[in-house]
């Protein structure tokens, strides 16, 4: 009996070391399940881990653990707006193309019965995602921008829906779409004008056509960019875009960039020639003016002034400039007949002419953010706007009425 009393507190002993054994190696492996997970990381904490408390290391993995359930929910949130876009296009059609394309050194197809020829094979998809519940949602113009073709979109549920191309922006990269139905689950548009340099983003896209809803993580790499981008087939001139490390592959066009709040500051649009992890979008803001024309007049309405011009530093021109950063001089093109004021049209009645520098637009001076075509873009058709111009030594306000673009 006294060796069983004895040996008590030796079981108790040896089952507290099992015990703190088991808490250890689950700490440890949920510590280092964190770590790998984060990668990169968490390079500074395992390296700082000598010199850092463990109520510090503790508080940071929370923080962190935090930050990633956030990133989680805001994705969670987000991709049931965001849809898949299928361009299709009848066999009958493909085939008439190629026979085209190859002429006498194309080996016939067998003909096609109607109900073959009528079959749609799918040409080209990207990305698209809901801006209101009856069924608008945005897309780049370049994912659409196809003759003789119908139009689906592949829910996050899988259904696939026809669609209708509303109108595509003769200026930016946007296009709208829209499907018959009501109730469909949309995102919430930011303000594009408050987005900073280092903030965290995530892109959400049909990456490389196949794989729906993909998502990537990054940061604002820059603002107002203005670059020419695309694929390897299409080079897209894009104003004021938003430069992103968040990876945006092919298929991934058209997708929403989004904050850590869930709300929309972009359309992915494109990745650039000349450099690696360097992707671009499309302000926000740019998009809202293209959702509100088709709901209004049912196309997307943009207001002309009818100018060629490059960007010149007006102090080059004169000390009568010296006061204004940036202007816009009104050059002809480099082929016959492209003038740089367009005869018949808003500046040509105003009585712009070849050689004035553009300075300001209603009192606002031009600026690298904030070129001719940003300030008038503000305006509509039928807006009787005053341009600052200077001609030679002199300068002076015009009066123009803005026209609508492709009237």
């Amino acid at each position: 009996m006294e060796e069983t009393k004895r040996s008590i507190p030796h079981i108790l002993f040896v089952i507290t070391i099992a015990i703190s054994a088991v808490v250890g190696s689950v700490a440890g492996a949920i510590t280092t399940l964190v770590f790998t997970s984060q990668g990169g990381s968490f390079s500074w904490l395992r390296a700082s881990q000598t010199s850092m408390s463990p109520e510090a290391v503790e508080s940071r993995i929370v923080e962190l653990i935090e930050d990633e359930s956030a990133s989680i929910a805001v994705v969670e949130r987000v991709t049931p707006a965001v849809v898949s876009i299928v361009v299709k296009k009848e066999r009958g059609k493909l085939e008439q193309e190629a026979g085209f394309l190859f002429q006498d050194r194309y080996y016939p197809f067998e003909p096609l019965d109607e109900a073959s020829s009528a079959e749609l094979i799918e040409i080209s998809s990207g990305t698209g995602f809901f801006v209101t519940e009856d069924g608008y949602l945005l897309t780049n113009r370049h994912v659409v921008d196809e003759e003789g073709v119908s139009f689906f979109v592949v829910t996050n549920d899988g259904d696939e829906l026809p669609a209708e191309l509303v109108d595509i922006d003769p200026l930016q990269d946007i296009a709208v779409l829209r499907v018959e139905g009501d109730a469909f689950p949309i995102v919430t548009l930011s303000d594009s004008d408050t987005i900073r340099i280092g903030q965290t983003v995530i892109a959400i896209g049909n990456t490389l056509s196949e794989f729906r809803n993909t998502v990537t993580k990054g940061v604002v790499s820059g603002i107002n960019r203005r670059v020419s981008a695309g694929d390897s087939y299409n080079a897209e001139v894009i104003e004021q875009a938003i430069q992103t490390d968040a990876a945006i592959n092919p298929g991934n066009s058209g997708g929403p960039l989004i904050n850590l709040l869930g709300e929309v500051i972009g359309i992915n649009t494109a990745v650039s020639f000349q450099g690696e992890s360097v992707a671009f979008a499309i302000p926000i803001n740019e998009a809202k003016r293209a959702v509100e024309d088709v709901q209004l007049y049912g196309r997307i309405v943009r207001p002309w002034l009818g100018v060629r011009y490059v960007l010149v530093d007006p102090q080059e021109e004169g000390d009568q400039a010296s006061m204004y950063e940036v202007g816009a001089l009104i050059v002809s093109g480099d082929q016959p007949g492209e003038d740089g004021v367009f005869a018949g049209s808003p500046a040509d009645v105003a009585g712009l002419q070849e050689d004035d520098i553009i300075i300001a637009v209603n009192g606002e001076t031009l600026s690298e953010d904030q070129g001719l075509a940003e300030r008038i873009s503000v305006y509509r058709p039928g807006d009787l706007i005053t341009i600052t111009i200077l001609r030679g030594t002199e300068q002076i306000d015009i009066e123009v009425t803005l026209a609508e673009y492709g009237e």
